[in-house]
């Protein structure tokens, strides 16, 4: 499955841009488990992108759920929650 990832923000400077990302899922496609996969590929994605960090999700440009399933060809992108005043 080809998936375009995109970091945003702090996430970014950890992790670089993204890109493009053959990924073979062993269960059900989704957010949550590219999520899991991505911490096992480095360091610093494991920090970064580790479980119970405040971290959001988009999938095709439109916020989501880490439930929802992805499908070949789905842009992917990662941001920290974002605060402002």
């Amino acid at each position: 499955m080809r998936i375009t990832l995109k970091y945003f923000a702090s996430l970014r400077e950890a992790l670089g841009p993204g890109g493009m990302l053959d990924w073979q899922p062993v269960a059900e496609p989704t957010a949550a488990a590219l999520r899991a996969w991505l911490c096992t590929q480095s360091d610093a994605h494991a920090q970064a992108l580790a479980p119970g960090r405040g971290v959001r999700v988009a999938v095709d440009q439109a916020l989501a759920d880490e439930t929802v399933a992805l499908s070949d060809g789905a842009e992917v992108a990662f941001f920290p929650p974002v605060t402002g005043g």
